[in-house]
């Protein structure tokens, strides 16, 4: 028999049970990410307390497809505004810090690319009102899809490639973890353990209580914010809400395993320490924090990767994610496995017309500045 047509209806969303047993239920028919699931919007919604709208796609009645959209006004230049709609994020960057990633819209397993289509739709025929519909950070090849099915104008506003390592198939071919990588590396990790076991015994450390884990969080702090700075959009622990947001989600969720934090510890030396997201056997690495060593023979980060990803292995979890980002020591550690980006897809306003012109000129002129345009 031949499903029937999706149909979507919006109703203000929030921090609600009959929202909440619709999620889970939807969650488990579907195969998300960890922050499509309510284990991440859920506390989202709890945190934050965005006005979103929720989507419920309906195939007759039953609940094929779920997505919570914020309306937001956003200037630039000064002198821009644009009405933006954004999916699972509020259009405030303190509050957007925490940065979602692998975003979309949840849908039963099967349903995905109709749930899309249903949700962009009803947002681009019954929505009217706003300029650009923000989506961010989603697969590269997801975003070329709703810029087919909207026929908008897919601005890309950031990209990155996302690294990560088969645990099923490195359990499955019986190799070391070390064995599979370059001959660099391998040795740059073999010679940091064998430089710190001088110092004392190399070993993995996890908290007993959850007051020990939030205090494993807060010491990653200070490292984090050494190695990526304490202005606007660099380390999250400069940002009184990230840190919140957190700190209240490892209070809510470490009991359940939901989030896990490791310490690398050399004797009683914290050298590494590494907070990360758990679902549904997946690792998805979300922050560090590592020891300065004026000595650089010792790689505190690279030894304790190398030494999670061989712990979670033998626990049986099936893929480690060191999720986006360009680092050298994700391509270095890991394999790529797709491409993210941040894209605005674009109604046709002149306004956005205009400051796609000024952008091109602008870029264009910063790569002939950056050869000299010497002949």
């Amino acid at each position: 028999m031949t499903a029937g047509p999706l149909t979507v209806t919006s109703s203000p969303a929030g921090d609600t049970p009959a929202l909440r047993d619709e999620w889970l239920e939807l969650e488990s028919r579907s195969t998300p990410p960890v922050f499509l699931s309510w284990q991440w919007l859920g506390h989202w919604l709890s945190v934050y307390q965005p006005r979103a709208l929720a989507l419920r796609v309906w195939e007759a009645d039953r609940l094929v497809g779920l997505g919570l959209v914020v309306e937001t006004d956003e200037r630039r230049h000064g002198v821009l505004k644009s009405r933006c709609l954004r999916l699972h994020q509020t259009g405030h960057r303190l509050l957007d810090q925490i940065w979602i990633e692998y975003n979309g819209f949840l849908a039963e397993n099967g349903k995905e690319n109709e749930v899309a289509r249903a949700c962009l739709n009803y947002l681009t025929n019954e929505m009217p009102e706003w300029d650009e519909f923000i989506i961010g950070a989603v697969d590269a090849e997801e975003a070329d899809k709703y810029a087919s099915i909207t026929g908008l104008h897919k601005h890309v506003r950031w990209e990155a490639p996302c690294y990560g390592v088969d645990l099923d198939a490195l359990r499955h071919s019986g190799e070391h973890y070390l064995d599979r990588l370059s001959r660099n590396t391998r040795y740059q990790i073999n010679r940091s353990h064998r430089l710190y076991e001088q110092r004392g015994e190399v070993r993995l450390v996890r908290p007993d209580t959850v007051e020990e884990a939030i205090a494993v969080f807060d010491r990653i702090g200070p490292r984090h914010l050494q190695r990526w700075g304490n202005g606007p959009d660099q380390s999250g622990f400069a940002n009184p809400d990230f840190v919140r947001f957190h700190r209240e989600m490892i209070r809510a969720q470490w009991p359940d395993g939901g989030v896990d934090l490791v310490s690398v510890m050399v004797g009683d030396e914290e050298i590494a320490s590494f907070y990360n997201l758990l679902y549904k056997q997946v690792v998805y690495f979300y922050l560090g924090g590592m020891a300065v060593d004026s000595d650089n023979r010792f790689k505190p980060g690279l030894l304790g990767h190398s030494l999670c990803i061989e712990d979670y292995r033998h626990h049986g979890f099936h893929y480690y994610d060191f999720m986006g980002g360009d680092e050298r020591y994700k391509a270095n550690l890991g394999t790529l496995h797709r491409n993210l980006v941040q894209i605005a897809l674009q109604r046709d306003r002149f306004k956005l017309k205009l400051e796609d012109v000024a952008r091109r000129a602008r870029n264009r002129w910063l790569g002939e500045a950056s050869t000299g345009y010497e002949r």
